[in-house]
């Protein structure tokens, strides 16, 4: 659905963009994440047929950037993150002035669709200035949805709403994900990208890795196990001389296991440690945080996958 092959972007000087190399399959959530500066944005802007790249090129819902960017354009909703909207005009004539420059067939049914979906349809003829943030949000990503695209950029679409105007966000993604509809989604909400996102890309003006978030995190740390002790047992570590064991730390009363099958691994695992003594509370996974996986990865603690 979206294919770059070298895509760059300078500024003068600058190059926001390097050499970008990706592929996104369609009805995909896509997390592009990054810290700010790091040219996402500018990569969003490029893939939406709004400024030229450098070099490079891109194929975006089967139309070359460069040759075709009027059918892009057609083809894809973009969410910026500053909502953008008409403060002055009713939230009814926000949509309907969108929906007309897309050529939509039936603009007012469309408007009241969206309106309806997005819970706004009692504040239809308000004007949007006098709409709250989370609000303001979700009409500008009813704006973006109006023409029904292919492909939906969003830019940090829950930064600054409060907890239930984001949840409203994230539930409106995953409604659009089972509708097979290709998101694009540029966020800093690290937690948000591993709940939503089917593989993400960590970004920093050139691509540091990509893949699902659960295979990141296992091929960067491995998988381990926690076991969780009544008492400490001293030189405990020494005896477990299991052959698949490949680490063991010891932190109070918690042994950290490094396995390369836990599934398989753990009952012989807690077998032996009740032979030597130990009486096992529970065990549990260790579960690196893609936040964790993220600042190591921009910190070059690890070498990219």
């Amino acid at each position: 659905m979206i294919a770059t092959k070298g895509l760059t972007r300078r500024f003068g000087e600058l190059t926001a963009v390097d050499s970008l190399d990706l592929h996104v399959e369609k009805g995909e959530v896509f997390g592009f994440l990054g810290p700010n500066g790091a040219g996402k944005t500018t990569t969003v802007r490029m893939l939406a047929a709004l400024i030229a790249p450098t070099a490079g090129g891109a194929t975006i819902a089967g139309k070359a950037l460069g040759t075709d960017n009027r059918e892009i354009r057609r083809r894809v909703g973009v969410l910026t993150e500053t909502p953008g909207l008409y403060r002055r005009l009713s939230a009814r004539d926000n949509l309907l002035f969108f929906a007309k420059l897309y050529h939509v067939a039936d603009p007012e049914k469309q408007v009241e669709r969206y309106l309806k979906l997005f819970d706004l349809w009692d504040r239809r003829n308000a004007p949007a200035g006098s709409y709250s943030k989370g609000m303001r949000q979700k009409l500008a990503i009813a704006r973006a949805l109006l023409h029904e695209p292919e492909i939906l950029f969003l830019d940090e679409p829950t930064a600054g709403l409060d907890p239930e105007a984001a949840k409203t966000v994230r539930d409106l993604i995953e409604t659009l994900r089972s509708k097979e509809r290709t998101i694009f989604l540029c966020t800093h909400n690290l937690d948000e990208a591993d709940r939503l996102c089917d593989r993400v890309a960590l970004f920093k003006t050139r691509l540091i890795t990509i893949g699902e978030p659960e295979a990141l995190r296992d091929a960067l740390y491995g998988r381990r196990t926690v076991v969780h002790l009544a008492e400490s047992i001293d030189g405990i570590e020494g005896a477990l001389d299991l052959p698949f064991v490949k680490q063991i730390d010891v932190i109070d009363r918690r042994l950290i296991v490094s396995l390369g099958d836990p599934e398989a691994e753990n009952p012989a695992l807690v077998q032996r440690l009740v032979e030597l003594g130990a009486k096992v509370q529970f065990v549990t996974e260790l579960r690196v945080s893609l936040e964790d996986m993220y600042l190591d990865l921009m910190e070059a603690n690890h070498e990219p996958s």
